[in-house]
């Protein structure tokens, strides 16, 4: 199959992902069983000897255009782990992650923001980050200054803005760009009550112009509204993929009992 420009594609073949830990002395067994309770990972020893939590364990699916997928699972079962591999922040420590398409996160939204850098410097920072050209960032600086409302604080430095004014440049700045592929770490939802109905706009008009959306989330209600595919991800492996409906209600209901006991 041709895939051309405007497609995009991600496909996962055998993904692992370990991380080492560095301990010794006595209080190995007590660090390492602290770090697989927190992780949800499974510890084990890779060729070297060393020991690691595998924090995702032989990934294989394939998304396509017009995936709207949500990753489900307990806080540590990997979600987070799995969009940084998505992300190529992250490296397979086995197996192999294939892109075709531009990606676009949202996750750590404020990453590289300087406090001491002005409002306009910084939005050339974290541009630049995202993978913009100066020119580009240049082109969208107007709209970035006006959709932020930072008004004559755009030329002071961030150390003297709010939290909400920081988290409104951020939001703006990281929201420009429509990718090909867009990740997301929860949904994002900023400012006070009358920029959140702006950024709620922004972020459906983003979703709507992406190919695929990832998006890891507890909300049921925006799964079933927002979403065509869920991944269930537990102890970094993939428990059940397919449709939202299904597995929303098989997910929800193991928690309820989990909870109950």
């Amino acid at each position: 199959m041709v895939i051309t420009k405007n497609m995009a594609k991600i496909e996962l073949n055998k993904v692992c992902v370990d991380f080492p830990i560095y301990t010794t002395g006595s209080s190995r067994s007590l660090k390492n069983r602290l770090v697989q309770v927190a992780t949800g990972g499974k510890l084990g020893t890779d060729v070297a000897g060393r020991i690691v939590v595998r924090a995702l364990n032989d990934l294989n699916f394939t998304l396509h255009d017009g995936d709207r997928v949500a990753l489900l699972g307990h806080n540590g079962a990997g979600k987070s782990t799995l969009l940084r591999v998505l992300n190529q922040v992250y490296e397979p420590s086995t197996g192999a992650v294939q892109v075709t398409g531009e990606i676009g996160s949202l996750i750590d939204i404020s990453l590289g923001i300087d406090p001491e850098a002005t409002g306009r410097e910084n939005i050339y920072i974290r541009g630049g980050l995202l993978g913009m050209k100066r020119k580009q960032i240049t082109h969208h600086l107007e709209e970035i200054i006006e959709f932020s409302q930072l008004g004559e604080f755009i030329d002071m430095p961030l150390r003297t803005y709010s939290a909400g004014m920081h988290m409104r440049l951020a939001f703006t700045v990281s929201t420009v760009v429509k990718p090909n592929i867009l990740l997301m770490d929860e949904w994002l939802s900023v400012g006070d009550e009358d920029f959140q109905q702006k950024a709620e706009v922004r972020m459906k008009n983003l979703v709507k112009a992406s190919n695929i959306l990832v998006i890891a989330t507890h909300s049921k209600e925006l799964i079933l509204k927002m979403c065509n595919r869920v991944i269930w991800i537990e102890h970094g492996e993939v428990k059940l993929d397919g449709n939202p409906e299904q597995i929303v209600d098989l997910y929800f209901n193991e928690q309820i009992i989990v909870n109950e006991e």
